[in-house]
């Protein structure tokens, strides 16, 4: 038996298929994978992610302390509630994490990252944090549910106590209510990893099940993790372990977007690698690609280019487009033509493209 979210009796309740993920009993789906990534298209659906992992960080030095341990800068957030998107980097530009960071007020930042990464991220951190004299707290005692798709900002609105309510019905995206974060209340932030519209929030374990309930009841439908990985393929979102790992930075994993260059003398935690990738080339990088014909994609395929030879990181096939997609690492100097994959003894024909392949419902990509 693996570690369990306060919200596991009620994946119970509604007949989910629990599977291991990271350690935890986590539901797949709750019958249609495919009904419920449609749900978050079309509508909205819920997800617990309460086996992530909330950090706070406190103390005079925090701000320094993650512009220096993080690629991207958060010297750029000032307004309370702000966040940003970034990789947290080992010495030789690999990607140790990808996580989410929220500006709480000058001394306090909130970090999310991922499960599977908890305890070598809390290690990496509390390695780097001692000259800072930073406290670092993983808040165990916090659950999280990610509400995601059209409707999801409305249905969750209606759910919520009115002052709370207005504030999250003003949410843009990437900004939460910075002052919940204090009081232990609900934490209810503009972010997500489906490519719609919606919210991530973070609360107290205890009054998971109640707000899970109040959702259900407001239309909005539980799915499983499976949903949120053909979800977030689509999106053009990377998955930490697959697209991006320790052996490979964010160059080379569709992530320089990340990477905060300016100041030039701002000093992060693998950034003369990156410099040193950025000036002379990173070998490979990371394609979005779309299979011509029939067939699945899946990770770990061989990909065949001009330039040599490269491999699925991510496949799946997308009920969105009714077709099969992936990322795939290939050389650089395979430019972007078409690619062949092998599958089953055979190379099918793929197309790369620019991701993402869906974003807010609508498909981004010609078929």
């Amino acid at each position: 038996m693996g570690r369990r979210t306060p919200l596991f009796d009620e994946h119970t309740r509604l007949g989910a298929k629990i599977v291991d993920f990271a350690g935890w009993d986590m539901p797949i789906h709750y019958g249609s994978q495919i009904d419920e990534h449609h749900a978050v298209r079309r509508d909205a659906g819920m997800f617990d992610v309460s086996h992530m992992t909330v950090v706070d960080l406190h103390g005079e030095q925090v701000r320094p302390f993650l512009r220096y341990l993080l690629a991207n800068d958060v010297g750029r957030l000032h307004e309370a509630g702000k966040a940003l998107y970034s990789c947290m980097l080992n010495a030789e530009g690999g990607v140790i994490d990808d996580l989410i960071v929220y500006f709480v007020r000058d001394g306090f930042f909130r970090l999310v990252v991922n499960a599977a990464t908890r305890e070598k991220d809390l290690a990496w951190i509390e390695q780097q944090v001692e000259r800072y004299g930073v406290r670092v707290t993983e808040r165990a005692e916090l659950a999280m549910i990610a509400v995601q798709g059209p409707t999801a900002r409305q249905r969750t609105v209606s759910v919520l106590d009115k002052g709370l309510a207005a504030a999250a019905a003003a949410l843009r995206p990437f900004s939460a209510t910075a002052s919940a974060a204090e009081s232990n209340g609900l934490f209810v932030a503009c972010t997500g990893y489906t490519g719609e519209d919606g919210f991530e929030i973070i609360l107290p374990a205890t009054d998971a099940v109640a707000l899970w309930r109040a959702l259900e009841q407001a239309g909005v439908r539980p799915c499983g993790l499976g949903a949120r990985d053909t979800l977030r393929l689509e999106a053009g979102m990377a998955l930490y372990g697959s697209d991006m790992t320790e052996e490979t930075t964010p160059l080379q994993s569709g992530l320089a977007w990340t990477v905060a260059w300016e100041p030039a003398d701002r000093d992060f935690i693998g950034r003369p690698v990156l410099e040193q990738q950025r000036a002379e080339g990173s070998g490979s990088k990371l394609v979005a690609l779309v299979l011509e014909g029939k067939g699945v994609l899946r990770n770990h395929q061989p990909v065949v280019t001009a330039a040599g030879a490269g491999e699925i990181t991510s496949g799946s096939f997308s009920p969105t487009l009714g077709r099969a997609i992936a990322f795939a690492r290939i050389p650089v100097a395979a430019g972007n033509q078409r690619v062949e994959v092998g599958i089953r003894g055979r190379l099918l024909p793929a197309r790369v493209v620019k991701a993402p392949f869906v974003r807010h419902g609508a498909i981004k990509v010609q078929l």
